[in-house]
């Protein structure tokens, strides 16, 4: 019986492709767009993601997310030095600053950028950038030195070779390139510079407290969540609640992402080209599939004259729609896999294809075939096996 359903499945190859091509759309959509909003929404973390030498990051106990922390004092620091079980704990700082370009850059004379400042530990460089294109990282060291990454350099002198030496002025300080270096994209697309810490206070306008967040390394065999907690146990503030924040790197990546999730568009935007990918799958593939059965019902008539049973039909139809729907969706995801890899190699665009997308596409596509069965289903169920006499 299976092998009369593909055959019969096969029989009209314009509309057995055109069911194919329909499902394989929705595949397309669903899949590409799905995993476009996950890179949009992974570039949201991009710096956690890079620093990934650093254990546990402590903040204040507001912030909710990576692009606006409020400022440590030094004795934040101290405390979480003094906790048991912290190896050592180093400051950092993330914010924007603005450079003022020279009159020799192509993009027009005194322009005025908007950079993500990076400020390191002046003794450590914790959370220094992990490869190095042009120059070492050592060069931070020397005065007024700053390393950008490579995507910023090439908006800011296009159709120059990467080279260190480019000079530019931060809040009225001199400011050198002494390296260039590879970084994740970001969610904003600034350009971003690391130097030391000490370096970028100057780079930035004056605050009475500067430091974004301590980094903190845990002792040989130390728990890492364990020492979050305590960190925090330490660290009370005067009404009993803990001043500060410890998270481990992936706990601040999901904090940074609920909070884009929550509080932007992203999700809402792209969840609506996903279900109109849906739609137009079910309508197209119901629409063809509904077709496709109404001129075999003569077919499906014989075989119940014959004294096939209802059952053995549904199972029949069910296989018809099981076949198309893998067929579509191995086409649609690896469409969609093939343009993620392709396209980000001549552009920015955010594309990441987690299993989860697989498995939210596969889910989509699998209800797709059912509620085309369904169609189909009803009308073979209530066909009578005389249909096939009638002229």
């Amino acid at each position: 019986m299976l092998w009369i359903a593909l055959k019969m499945l096969t029989g009209d190859r314009a509309k057995y492709l055109g069911i194919i091509a329909g499902v394989t759309f929705a595949a397309l959509l669903i899949a590409q767009q799905a995993s476009i909003g996950c890179g949009l929404l992974l570039r949201t973390t991009s710096t956690i993601q890079d620093i990934a030498d650093v254990d546990i990051w402590v903040m204040d106990r507001d912030d909710e997310f990576i692009d606006e922390m409020k400022g440590l004092t030094d004795d934040d620091l101290y405390r979480v030095q003094g906790v048991p079980g912290v190896d050592w704990a180093v400051r950092f700082y993330k914010g924007q600053g603005r450079v003022k370009l020279d009159a020799g850059n192509p993009k027009g004379k005194g322009l005025y950028q908007q950079v993500t400042v990076l400020g390191l530990d002046d003794a450590t460089l914790v959370g220094a950038p992990r490869e190095m294109v042009v120059g070492t990282l050592a060069d931070l060291r020397i005065p007024d030195a700053v390393v950008m990454d490579e995507n910023g350099f090439k908006y800011l002198w296009p159709n120059e070779p990467l080279r260190p030496g480019k000079v530019f002025e931060m809040n009225d300080h001199r400011a050198v390139i002494v390296g260039v270096c590879k970084a994740s994209d970001t969610f904003q697309t600034f350009p971003i510079l690391y130097t030391r810490y000490f370096q970028a206070v100057q780079f930035i306008p004056q605050a009475r407290n500067v430091m974004t967040a301590v980094f903190v390394h845990p002792k040989p065999g130390e728990n890492v969540h364990a020492l979050c907690r305590r960190i925090e146990e330490r660290t009370l503030a005067p009404d009993g609640r803990p001043r500060l924040k410890a998270l481990t790197r992936q706990e601040f990546i999901w904090l940074t992402l609920n909070y884009f999730i929550r509080r932007t568009g992203i999700i809402l935007n792209f969840s609506i080209t996903v279900s109109l990918g849906f739609v137009v799958g079910c309508a197209v593939a119901g629409q063809t599939f509904y077709t496709f059965t109404l001129e075999n019902l003569n077919q499906f008539g014989s075989l119940k004259a014959m004294g096939v049973s209802n059952l053995r039909i549904v199972g029949m139809v069910l296989t018809q729609a099981s076949v198309v729907g893998l067929a579509g969706y191995c086409l649609g995801v690896g469409l969609a896999a093939l343009f993620g890899e392709i396209v980000p190699r001549f552009s920015r665009l955010a594309f990441y294809m987690p299993w989860q997308v697989l498995v939210g596409t596969a889910a989509a596509v699998g209800l797709i075939v059912v509620l085309s069965s369904l169609l189909s289903v009803r009308k073979v169920l209530f066909l009578e096996p005389a249909v096939v006499f009638r002229g």
